[in-house]
C-alpha cells in the first residue's frame, strides 16, 4: 500500500511538471502546435522515462536480464499491454479531452480503475469485498469532482466517447496484463517497465508521429534558443514518471491490480496540493476541491484496504 501510494504521489509531481512544459511557449505557439502537443510530449516524456529506466537497469547490472524478459511469453505480454496502455489508452484520453472537454477526460482516466477491478475479477480471480467496492467507486466520484466544469463542451460525442472507452479500457486492461506478467519471476517490475516505456516511446515515434506528421516540429524542440528548459523540463517529469511506475508495478505485483489502481488514482487530489505548494496557485483552492480531495485520499486508501482483516488482526 506504501508503494501505491507513492506512486500517486510522484505521479502528481509529473503532472504539474508536465503541465508547465506543456504551457511554454513551443507548445501554444500555433495551432498545428496545440494539436500536436499532447502526442508529442507524450512520446518525448516516454522516451526520456526509457532512458531513466535504462540508467536505472544498467546502474544496477540488470540490462541482460531486461533483454532476457523480453524474450519470454510475459514479455511479450508487457509489450502488448504498452500499446493498449500508451498510445491506444493515452490517445483515446486525449481524443475525450478534445472532443468532449476536460471533465469528460478526467471521467475516463476516472473509471479506468473500476474496468481494471472488474476484469482483475474474471481473469485474475482478484476479489474485493462489498465495502471496497464503495470506497473505490466514491474514489472515482472524488476524481469526477476535482476536474469537473459546469460549461461542457461537446465538439464531437461519439468520436469522444470512443475516446473515453479507448482510454477506460486501455489503462484498465493494460494493469491486468502486467499484473499477470508480473507473477513471471523473470519479468520483475523494473524489467517491465523498460520494457513498457521502450515499447511506448518506439510506438509513438514509429507510427503516431509519421501519420499526424509531427516528426518536423518534434525536431523543431531541440532548439534550445526558443525555450531552453523545455526538454529539461520533460525530462524531470519523465523521471518522476519513472519513479511513479516503478512503485505502481510493485504494487500491482504485491496487493494486485485492483488495489493499486484505487491507491495510483489519487495522484489527482496530490496534484492539487503540489499546484498549492509548489506552484503558489491557490485559485485552484475552493470548498468543492479541498472535499474532493479528501474523498479521493481516503476512499482510495480504504478501497485498498482490508477494512476488517485489520481489525481482525489488530484484536488478535
Amino acid at each position: 500500500m506504501i508503494a501505491g501510494i507513492i506512486a500517486g504521489i510522484t505521479w502528481a509531481l509529473e503532472t504539474v511538471i508536465l503541465g508547465i512544459a506543456l504551457g511554454m511557449t513551443p507548445f501554444v505557439s500555433t495551432e498545428e502546435a496545440i494539436f500536436l502537443a499532447p502526442f508529442v510530449s507524450t512520446f518525448l516524456h516516454d522516451a526520456f522515462s526509457a532512458l531513466w529506466s535504462l540508467v536505472y537497469n544498467t546502474v544496477r547490472g540488470n540490462f541482460g536480464n531486461v533483454i532476457r524478459a523480453l524474450k519470454t511469453k510475459s514479455g511479450k505480454w508487457v509489450v502488448l499491454a504498452a500499446i493498449i496502455g500508451g498510445p491506444v489508452g493515452m490517445t483515446g484520453y486525449v481524443l475525450a479531452v478534445n472532443y468532449m472537454g476536460a471533465s469528460i477526460g478526467a471521467v475516463a482516466s476516472a473509471i479506468f480503475p473500476a474496468i481494471g477491478s472488474v476484469l482483475a475479477y474474471f481473469f485474475l480471480k482478484e476479489k474485493m469485498k462489498w465495502h471496497q467496492w464503495i470506497f473505490l467507486i466514491l474514489t472515482l466520484l472524488g476524481v469526477y469532482g476535482l476536474s469537473y466544469s459546469p460549461t461542457l463542451e461537446v465538439q464531437n460525442f461519439w468520436l469522444g466517447l470512443l475516446g473515453a472507452l479507448m482510454c477506460a479500457f486501455g489503462w484498465g486492461i493494460e494493469a491486468v496484463i502486467l499484473a499477470k506478467c508480473l507473477t513471471d519471476p523473470e519479468v520483475t517490475d523494473e524489467y517491465a517497465l523498460q520494457i513498457r516505456q521502450t515499447t511506448s516511446a518506439l510506438f509513438y515515434g514509429a507510427v503516431l508521429l509519421p501519420l499526424l506528421k509531427g516528426w518536423g516540429f518534434t525536431v523543431s524542440l531541440f532548439d534550445f534558443k526558443e525555450a531552453p528548459l523545455l526538454l529539461p523540463t520533460l525530462a524531470l517529469a519523465a523521471l518522476f514518471a519513472t519513479v511513479s511506475y516503478l512503485f505502481y508495478y510493485k504494487a500491482i505485483s504485491q496487493i494486485g491490480a485492483s488495489k493499486a489502481m484505487a491507491l495510483n488514482v489519487t495522484y489527482s487530489a496530490w496534484a492539487i496540493l503540489f499546484t498549492v505548494v509548489l506552484l503558489r496557485d491557490l485559485s485552484v483552492l475552493s470548498p468543492l476541491t479541498v472535499l474532493c480531495s479528501v474523498v479521493v485520499l481516503v476512499c482510495g486508501i480504504f478501497a485498498a484496504a482490508d477494512i476488517k482483516a485489520l481489525f481482525e488482526k489488530k484484536k488478535a
